[in-house]
């Protein structure tokens, strides 16, 4: 995968992970709209495997969302009336992706197994980004697009993130790409992008 990003070139690969790093307001939640397809309003090219994704129909689009790209949107776009573990299992129903067990185990090391239950409206905003991490693993993915994971999560629970995505780059040979206003997600990044 690459794109041209404000006026530069990058390529972004699998079994690496990427640091985009910028002030609020500078593109980077736009750049992962275009990549993820929402958005068509930029100029130059994004290619997947050398292919300009302009020529993408709504069937490639629909291919690429459900087998090669996980997102964790800033905004979470979680469901406010159902509970934490009902915004992950319905994700994993439709992907078939992952044991209960293992996103049971998450929520667990996330420190939110108690909030299973829990409607997502009643959660503060970093136990629902916490649920938002988990869904999002439990898509198919070539590539994890986290867009500001941890901009509400304390230390320890960004560490315990960090450690998740490192070892499903290592298990899955997935790339990630992370984006951060200053509060990263504190990971041994192939590659930093600071603009």
């Amino acid at each position: 995968m690459d794109s041209g990003i404000w006026r530069r070139d990058v390529v972004f690969q699998k079994k690496k992970s990427y640091l985009i790093e910028a002030a609020s307001g500078t593109g980077k939640s736009s750049l992962i709209s275009f990549i993820y397809g929402y958005r068509k309003d930029y100029e130059g090219k994004i290619c997947f495997d050398e292919t300009d994704v302009r020529t993408f129909t709504g069937k490639d689009w629909t291919s690429v969302r459900q087998n090669n790209i996980g997102l964790m949107f800033q905004e979470l776009r979680l469901f406010p009336e159902l509970t934490a573990g009902e915004n992950v299992i319905l994700k994993n129903n439709l992907t078939a992706f992952r044991e209960e067990k293992q996103i049971r185990q998450w929520f667990e090391m996330l420190g939110i197994d108690n909030k299973w239950s829990e409607p997502i409206g009643r959660m503060s905003f970093g136990q629902q980004q916490r649920v938002a991490f988990i869904r999002m693993l439990c898509q198919p993915s070539d590539f994890l697009f986290l867009d500001e994971p941890v901009s509400h999560l304390d230390n320890a629970n960004g560490e315990i993130m960090a450690s998740i995505i490192e070892n499903e780059i290592k298990e899955r040979g997935v790339g990630v790409i992370v984006t951060s206003i200053g509060r990263r997600l504190q990971m041994n990044y192939s590659e930093e992008i600071k603009l």
